[in-house]
């Protein structure tokens, strides 16, 4: 993308008032043109102006953004100049009236588009004739008014409720995200219990900080793009039920019959040409969106049933991982067949989807691309990374399957029942009959086969209930193979995976770019020696959880490592085998040490007991974090994984303290 307006209000000033004047030439240096100006953000440009003015002039236009630095810019431009003498084509070299600039609204000054899009641009009929552009909430405290929705308790988020029941307290919200098209990037909720009442009152030091813009449109469906213009542009339809942040701005259409082919022209490589000459800032502002041309031929049906289309198969491939409020089920989990087989029938489905996808985008890219004459310029193929669903793949899609297993045996997730089984609220036993949860909230990992309901055997459990007893080695093996992890055998390396590599996977799961991790699977563990790890389930958690946890598990685990210390010892001693000796003074040595971090880690773990912590799911996984490794006294033990990149720092932590959350 290349662009003049590297200020735009001083540029466009500057343009509009060069009364008898014009450019000579320009040229846009953009990033690391000057060893002494450092940030990638600093964009430079140099340019001579011509007085008296020449009508007709053609200035010269030199765009050496690309180059890295500023030897590279220096010697592309002398380059530019030998070729110019030399009469040859140079690429990034335009020549340009600055008059012809004067039609195009706002004077917006593009010098590197064709006459081609020019005209486009002053097309009379845009796309604010059938739609309402606006920006959104602004908060004024995102931590403590937003929330990723799995953090909450689904009985008080409206995705779940149908009485449209304005008691409840968090519901809905678009925040733009990552590039993703057609749907999905629904993630986010907000606190408007009773219309907003604590947002639209929030204030710091007697000053009001939020912002409550254009709220007679909260619940409308709407189509919603990221504002950040860091990437392609990318829209994506919200049903109603949602609010909108700033950052998420959306558009409304006057008449609901136009969404579909309003969205369908907005996710094409025309629409995308055009904001690259309207959006000269680092947003794709509302005004642009709104400004988009919108030619008198346009088969507005044809359109809108390609992107009904798209749009269809996004949601469905959004729905099928469980970051989605309306995930169903793991699309592995079959019952009485081989794990590979089902994945084999779930990467064709996936190949087919995104072939369709690909194939309805390039339908929708050629069509519009000939109706508004810009078949010189623009090619309707799409790369594999521009399509926005995800393809199958072995390794993430077996590690999801796990994660759903792990779900069901802390019965979020239940065989006999469709969506989330427990997600706060009431215990209900009946949505469990297949495969009964674990009891006690406490799903211990351990390096080695100590127990019989650690988190391998209960996995075995749950395959035989999920696939059936007689594929249970079948499946081990593929599930092992897909992990890819270090072991001598499948359980050995679906162990280790456990052991070392579910949590960080989880966290990566249940997490948003700019949010940070926000897991509902907590893990404890004692440190590096691997003595003590532990899940519970955040929405299952209680008073009693952390002294449950520490007398049932952690001093069990204390008692067979002294077990087994007292077993190698009794091998050291009697053994005539020096091989025997010898694995098991290693082994002795492994075991003590774990002993020693298990006793450390017990001491940590008395005081957090004593305290007999409540959480709260509405203050979220940041402060609760934190909270039940804090004990009565205001002390902080350290006993959860990876607390410090999860944990609420202290700043925010010390305004939940004085009553400001």
């Amino acid at each position: 993308m290349r662009y003049l307006f590297l200020s735009p209000t001083f540029f466009r000033s500057l343009y509009l008032n060069l009364t008898g004047s014009s450019f000579e030439n320009l040229i846009y240096l953009g990033t690391r043109a000057f060893e002494d100006i450092s940030g990638e953000k600093v964009r430079t440009c140099t340019f001579v102006i011509r007085k008296p003015k020449i009508n007709g002039f053609l200035a010269k236009y030199a765009d050496l953004q690309n180059e890295d630095s500023e030897v590279f810019k220096r010697d592309r431009f002398m380059q530019m100049i030998r070729e110019t003498f030399d009469n040859k084509k140079v690429d990034n070299l335009y020549l340009e009236d600055i008059d012809q600039f004067n039609e195009l609204d706002g004077a917006t000054f593009s010098y590197w588009i064709s006459k081609a899009v020019a005209d486009l641009m002053i097309v009379p009929m845009k796309t604010d004739y059938y739609l309402e552009t606006r920006h959104g909430l602004v908060t004024g405290n995102g931590e403590k008014f937003m929330r990723l929705w799995h953090e909450c308790d689904v009985n008080q988020i409206g995705i779940f409720d149908n009485t449209n029941n304005m008691g409840l307290k968090w519901y809905p919200y678009n925040k733009g995200g990552s590039f993703r098209r057609w749907y999905g990037n629904r993630e986010y909720v907000v606190n408007w219990q009773h219309n907003g009442m604590e947002i639209r009152n929030y204030k710091e030091n007697d000053q009001l900080k939020s912002s409550n813009y254009n709220l007679d449109y909260n619940f409308k469906p709407n189509i919603s793009w990221s504002d950040i213009k860091s990437g392609l542009f990318s829209a994506r339809y919200t049903p109603e039920g949602s609010l909108f942040d700033t950052s998420g701005p959306s558009l409304f259409l006057t008449n609901i019959d136009n969404t579909m082919w309003v969205l369908g022209l907005l996710n094409t490589k025309v629409c995308q040409k055009i904001l690259e000459v309207s959006c000269t800032g680092l947003h794709y502002t509302t005004g642009a969106v709104a400004n988009i041309p919108v030619i008198d031929s346009l088969d507005k049906a044809f359109v809108a049933g390609l992107a009904e289309t798209a749009l269809q198969i996004c949601k469905d491939e959004w729905d099928s991982f469980e970051n989605s409020w309306d995930y169903k089920r793991n699309p592995l989990a079959s019952n009485n067949v081989r794990i590979k087989d089902v994945y084999e029938t779930w990467k064709k489905a996936c190949e087919e989807r995104f072939s369709k996808l690909k194939e309805t985008e390039e339908k929708l890219n050629k069509y519009v691309i000939e109706i508004y004459g810009l078949q010189d310029e623009l090619l309707p193929a799409l790369e594999d990374q521009e399509i926005t669903i995800r393809r199958a793949d072995v390794q993430r899609d077996i590690k999801a399957l796990l994660s759903y297993s792990v779900g069901c045996m802390f019965g979020r997730y239940s065989l006999d029942h469709e969506g989330l089984a427990y997600a706060g609220g009431n215990w209900d036993t009946s949505k469990y009959s297949a495969f009964i949860p674990d009891a006690d909230n406490v799903i211990p990992i351990t390096d080695e086969e100590y127990l019989e309901d650690d988190i391998v055997s209960r996995l075995c459990s749950w395959l035989k209930v999920a696939f059936g007893e007689s594929t249970l080695e079948e499946n081990l093996d593929f599930i092992a193979m897909a992990l890819d992890n270090k072991g001598s055998s499948s359980r050995e390396i679906i162990r280790n995976y456990f052991l070392n590599d579910f949590f960080k996977d989880h966290c990566q799961t249940y997490s948003v770019t700019g949010s940070g991790k926000r897991p509902i699977y907590w893990l404890f563990d004692s440190g590096k020696q691997n003595g003590f790890k532990a899940l519970i389930y955040l929405h299952r958690y209680n008073a009693d959880t952390i002294g449950n946890l520490r007398i049932d598990y952690l001093h069990r685990m204390q008692r067979i490592y002294e077990s087994e210390i007292s077993r190698m010892q009794d091998m050291i001693d009697h053994s005539t085998s020096s091989r025997e000796v010898a694995q098991a003074t290693k082994r002795r040595e492994k075991l003590t040490k774990q002993l020693k971090e298990c006793r450390e880690y017990d001491e940590k773990m008395a005081h957090l007991a004593l305290s007999r912590i409540e959480l709260y799911l509405d203050d979220g996984v940041k402060i609760n974090y934190r909270k039940v490794q804090t004990a009565s006294d205001g002390k902080y033990y350290e006993v959860l994984a990876d607390a410090k990149n999860i944990m609420a720092n202290d700043k925010l932590w010390k305004q939940y303290k004085e009553g400001k959350w």
